[in-house]
């Protein structure tokens, strides 16, 4: 199907959509008007709709599609995984796999996991080699783990460009982080760790405060 088929397909679902949580009401209603909103509300996002309504330009890219094989009584069943990240380059990223028994229906329960996992990050200039305040790396070094995957990502000049694996590279492009050295241990060519790794120390860059947010 096109990109415009799937975006007219979208839209007429949207107009059909009927929320069933309170935060999709508000959504609806027109009280909720930005991402930001949400975020700075700590509401949880239950409905994909919510994203798709305040989000329209959210890209997806498919980072990995795995057989995943499970021995039953009944024989062997095979299914599969898709690790899917969603972002659009501003400083949103989200993050999720998919399973199922074909790999498209894989896809759309991956982007519709990463979609409902969409989480706000902080960009900035924290290479001490540049220090251009413009917003095209990380603030400072943050690190993430899942699995036995441990990343570490510090801060670039601008230009360097993206120094790390394929995997962190697609995570990090949509959430808008165009320059940063990585450093990893553990098994990183577990696809599924080294991304969910990457996607937790992105997340970590508004978890750690800086030294300028001690004292609010």
């Amino acid at each position: 199907m096109s990109g415009r088929g799937r975006g007219g397909r979208r839209e007429a679902e949207l107009a059909r959509w009927v929320p069933k949580t309170r935060l999709g009401r508000m959504i609806r209603e027109g009280q909720i008007t930005s991402i930001n909103e949400i975020f700075q509300e700590g509401y949880r996002i239950k409905e994909v709709e919510i994203v798709d309504i305040l989000l329209p330009e959210l890209r997806d890219n498919v980072i990995a599609i795995n057989l995943v094989q499970k021995q039953t009584d009944a024989g062997e069943r095979s299914r599969f995984q898709a690790i899917v990240a969603v972002g659009a380059g501003a400083g949103l990223i989200g993050l999720g796999i998919g399973k199922a028994r074909r790999v498209r229906n894989a896809i759309e329960k991956g982007i519709r996991e990463a979609k409902l996992s969409i989480y706000p990050i902080r960009r900035g200039c924290g290479s001490w080699e540049c220090d251009c305040g413009e917003p095209h790396s990380l603030p400072f070094k943050v690190t993430g783990k899942s699995g036995s995957v441990e990343l570490t990502l510090i801060p670039g000049p601008k230009g360097l460009g993206l120094v790390a694996g394929d995997t962190a590279k697609a995570v990090l492009s949509l959430a808008g982080v165009r320059d940063c050295w990585s450093r990893s241990t553990g098994a990183t060519q577990t696809t599924t760790s080294f991304s969910f790794a990457t996607f937790n120390a992105l997340k970590n860059t508004t978890k750690i405060m800086m030294p300028k947010d001690w004292a609010t």
